[in-house]
């Protein structure tokens, strides 16, 4: 039998139907090119964790054009066997992708450069809201012969600043898509290092605060993106996203530091928050004044307490100047899934 793609969703597949099935798989397919694991602990019992890991492994052991592969969301699974069998296995001159989703390497920590020095044709890599990214982490990286290839690095907070500075030291020339989700912490200006170093080649950034975290303190994360943000970004990016509380003024700081850019895809979403004088909702007037009438981005979305693209009388009016304005959701790009469509598929 032949598959070019195997998506196991963990979350989708009870235990009792997806062990049957990924025997079944491992012992009759053996060319498919793409695996994608996604698995959930809930559907687990903890009894189950090591015949999960068992065919796991088999499955990726048994193929002999694996090109792509992405680990997600192991949880209490160990992905040591697994992750190990990509040195062991078949895919050594044929594996060109992998992606981390939510995986935490403290169990595989000590077989990463083992792992990695055996991908001979590994082309890209991809971190997605990983744990335990720390200096043990980046010394094994650095250790790796071959290049490491990083393209996307998404991550919530920055534990560790020397160490992931290290690492874009070793494959930050390869780095092209970095997503940033501000905590609380308001001098924490390592962000716009890693975005200043790397300027050249990073094409997709998108910094947002938690604005479902009611101790985040607002204005003064959102003011501290926008002073210190534009006059690092490079000529062109693909895609911009800022999720912030914006005022105008430190916006009119933002669009002039930037008017350089060029913004292929922008995405504003003011956040809302009741009560607080600190908003403001007059953003408009400064993105036709800088962005529109300049012709700065081809696709534009803004969302507020409403939508800038149901007014037809605005979107016709940015149409003028060959600006394409979109709702929110259609324009942003989502982590998960855009690295899969993107990397995973042929």
């Amino acid at each position: 039998m032949q598959y070019q793609k195997f998506k196991f969703n963990g979350y989708a597949i009870p235990f009792q139907d997806f062990i049957p099935l990924l025997k079944f798989l491992y012992s009759n397919c053996n060319s498919i090119s793409s695996i994608i694991f996604k698995f959930s602990e809930v559907n687990f019992n903890i009894n189950n964790y090591s015949l999960v890991e068992e065919c796991s492994t088999q499955m990726i052991v048994s193929q002999h054009n694996l090109k792509k592969i992405s680990f997600g969301i192991f949880y209490n699974l160990n992905l040591y066997n697994p992750f190990l069998s990509l040195k062991n296995s078949n895919c050594s001159n044929t594996l060109n992708t992998i992606v981390f989703y939510f995986i935490n390497f403290k169990n595989i920590i000590n077989i990463l450069r083992e792992v990695f020095d055996h991908l001979n044709v590994l082309e890209s890599i991809h971190l997605i809201n990983c744990n335990y990214l720390n200096s043990n982490f980046v010394q094994q990286i650095i250790k790796v012969i071959k290049p490491f290839k990083l393209k996307s690095l998404i991550i919530h907070e920055i534990l560790h600043i020397e160490s992931l500075l290290l690492l874009l030291q070793k494959c930050g020339y390869y780095l092209e898509n970095i997503r940033y989700f501000y905590t609380n912490v308001l001098d924490d200006n390592n962000i716009y290092l890693i975005i200043k170093n790397n300027q050249h080649n990073i094409n997709y950034l998108t910094i947002a605060v938690k604005f479902y975290e009611y101790d985040t303190v607002y204005n003064e994360l959102s003011s501290t993106v926008l002073k210190n943000l534009g006059q690092i970004l490079s000529p062109k990016l693909e895609y911009l996203c800022l999720v912030l509380l914006f005022n105008t003024s430190d916006l009119e700081i933002f669009l002039k530091n930037s008017q350089n850019t060029f913004i292929k895809k922008l995405l504003i979403r003011n956040i809302v928050m009741y009560g607080d004088g600190d908003g403001d909702f007059n953003i408009l007037f400064y993105i036709k004044k800088y962005i529109m009438k300049k012709e700065r981005v081809k696709y534009l979305a803004i969302l507020e307490e409403d939508e800038l693209f149901f007014p037809k009388k605005e979107v016709n009016e940015f149409k003028l100047y060959n600006i394409i304005v979109q709702k929110y959701h259609d324009l942003c790009i989502y982590n998960y899934s855009y690295i899969i469509n993107n990397y995973l598929q042929y």
